[in-house]
């Protein structure tokens, strides 16, 4: 599967102790390739059974973590089947600690893609009927959220076929397209790291200020003193 290809090629660079993966739309173990040890898979919906031990129940809306726990959060196209993906980020931002990753996987609305989703009428089959977003807009949203993007990448030059020899066939239009028209990659792989707020140290005034008060604590009056009357006798 290309996607897990793209997700083998970011999880061994990513450390901790604990890591999350909402949702398995495609039925596909992507975190084969993590050096994690905890590692969890959030299954969405009531209808849904755990496929395996370390499957737990939840929303993408709301993630049942606690706040900083996260070392690496992985969304793979949490995002287009949600109605609140603004929501998902800041949920991200809430369990993810300080300098954790996020790994997200994306649907390009921009990719030739696109062609195949209006002109074969795919709107209300999975995955052409998701609110595909574009990689400007999902890098402006974590940016107003304090992440910094660490790497992207697009795939999946290929037309959306069935056929597998088809499909193998056309394999070269994968280095292609990487290296003629990035842009254009039917989906994307974005890895990006929550930003440490830091506070800016005041530096001590060694100067001593001017004294603004008197000695007993309130400012001294000032005192008029008239000149005396000039002596007009002769």
């Amino acid at each position: 599967m290309v996607e897990k290809d793209q997700i083998d090629a970011v999880l061994p660079d990513l450390f901790g102790y604990h890591l999350l993966q909402v949702g398995n739309h495609a039925d596909v173990d992507l975190l084969s390739a993590s050096r994690i040890p905890h590692c969890v898979v959030m299954e969405q919906g009531l209808e849904v059974r755990a496929r395996s031990e370390r499957a737990v129940y939840g929303e993408s809306e709301a993630l049942p973590m606690a706040c900083d726990s996260l070392d690496v959060l992985v969304l793979p196209h949490a995002l287009e089947f949600s109605s609140a993906p603004h929501q998902v980020l800041r949920e991200a931002d809430r369990t993810l600690i300080p300098e954790g990753h996020l790994v997200l996987l994306g649907f390009n609305p921009w990719s030739l893609w696109m062609l195949w989703r209006f002109a074969l009428r795919w709107r209300g089959r999975v995955p052409w009927c998701g609110r595909f977003l574009s990689l400007a807009r999902v890098k402006d949203w974590l940016a107003l959220l304090g992440f910094d993007i660490v790497q992207t990448r697009t795939y999946f030059f290929r037309p959306p076929f069935q056929h597998a020899g088809l499909m193998h066939r056309l394999r070269f239009l994968e280095r292609l397209g990487r290296r003629l028209w990035p842009i254009l990659g039917g989906g994307y792989v974005l890895v990006a790291r929550k930003r440490v707020a830091t506070l800016t140290p005041i530096r001590p005034r060694w100067r001593p200020r001017r004294r603004l008060v008197g000695n007993g604590g309130l400012v001294e009056p000032y005192q008029h003193r008239r000149r005396p009357p000039a002596d007009r006798s002769i």
